[in-house]
């Protein structure tokens, strides 16, 4: 297990040993404070043309940003509205910058999660470190009704109409401790300034709420899956195989694919790995012939060689309606 695994399950599992950290905390936690206090003086962000819509969370690791921005493209092209994404595209090397990303650009130069939305949603993706310069390069290029920002709620230099927390219920804030002693990148109280907050996860609501924003309750939902290289779906009633499998992930919550899978009836050996770590044909070679399942966002990245055992689970999240509309009106879009 790699350092940075161990490190993210020590914060989840709440050791001891971290609180020792907490000098360095209390220097993130104050430098934060003083950063947040000086872009907001500093920069005086204007609206840009169209609305911005930032969705991200106070805590490292996976929470369901992505999967929520995808659902949340769909449900927006759906009601006629031309969207476009921005991102700063982590893991990618591109040389130069804004890089506009499509279904044929390369992982390695534009990241796992632009490249997956921009093939899963088909919607125009800009990737940037400076987030200002990707959303001022749709803005002035492209027409779009609104601009969704993939992460970016510390990006304070960048404007924002609207701002969307993805929490994940079931793992919680860890230890609730400021970065490097626990998950948090900004405090608990954050979420109280933000416009809404999505609840990830099967657990319930175990934030205390009562005078934050509206909050609404998703969960990720498998759809099926599917043969490395291939389009087609299959139910889980259709799967022939041993429900002994393998399951390896390169995600920020790989033990939430692992309960899918249990979820499903399947029987997984995991293999985590770290969060946007691109997968080699080491990683998914085992020693006996049980299948393999990756996720999405880890086969948008996988270049190596496909054997017949290696599959696909392939996942949906479901928005509440009142969300989307409640969205929209805060957005400013009148389009029905």
């Amino acid at each position: 297990m790699s350092v940075e695994r161990k490190l993210v399950n020590a914060w989840f599992q709440k050791k001891l040993w971290l609180w020792s950290l907490l000098p360095l905390s209390l220097v993130f936690y104050v430098l934060g404070w003083f950063r947040r206090k000086c872009l907001k003086w500093w920069f005086k962000t204007e609206p840009y043309k169209v609305p911005v819509l930032v969705v991200g969370n106070i805590s490292v690791g996976g929470s369901g940003k992505t999967p929520f921005i995808i659902a949340l493209v769909n449900r927006l092209e759906k009601k006629g509205y031309v969207v476009g994404v921005v991102s700063r595209g982590y893991g990618g090397t591109s040389a130069t910058y804004p890089l506009i990303v499509s279904a044929d650009t390369s992982p390695s130069l534009c990241g796992d999660e632009p490249l997956l939305i921009a093939t899963v949603c088909k919607c125009m993706v800009v990737v940037d470190p400076n987030r200002v310069r990707a959303v001022t390069t749709l803005v002035d290029h492209f027409s779009c009704d609104i601009i969704l920002s993939d992460d970016g709620m510390q990006h304070y230099c960048m404007h924002r109409d609207i701002e969307v927390a993805v929490v994940d219920v079931d793992r919680g804030f860890g230890n609730g401790l400021m970065l490097p002693a626990g998950p948090l990148r900004e405090p608990i109280s954050r979420l109280k300034t933000v416009d809404f907050v999505v609840l990830n996860g099967q657990s319930g609501n175990q934030l205390n709420l009562a005078d934050g924003p509206e909050s609404y309750s998703v969960s990720i939902e498998p759809v099926g899956l599917r043969k490395f290289g291939s389009d087609v779906l299959i139910d889980i009633s259709q799967w022939s195989l041993s429900k002994q499998v393998h399951a390896v992930a390169g995600i920020g919550h790989p033990e939430r694919f692992a309960a899918t899978l249990v979820a499903m009836g399947f029987d997984p050996c995991l293999s985590p790995k770290n969060d946007h770590q691109s997968l080699t044909y080491a990683d998914l070679n085992f020693v006996d012939s049980l299948a393999v399942i990756i996720t999405a966002k880890d086969a948008i990245k996988y270049t190596g060689v496909a054997s017949e055992n290696l599959w696909v689970l392939e996942v949906h999240m479901s928005l509440n309606d009142l969300l989307i509309d409640n969205i929209c009106n805060r957005a400013g879009l009148i389009k029905s």
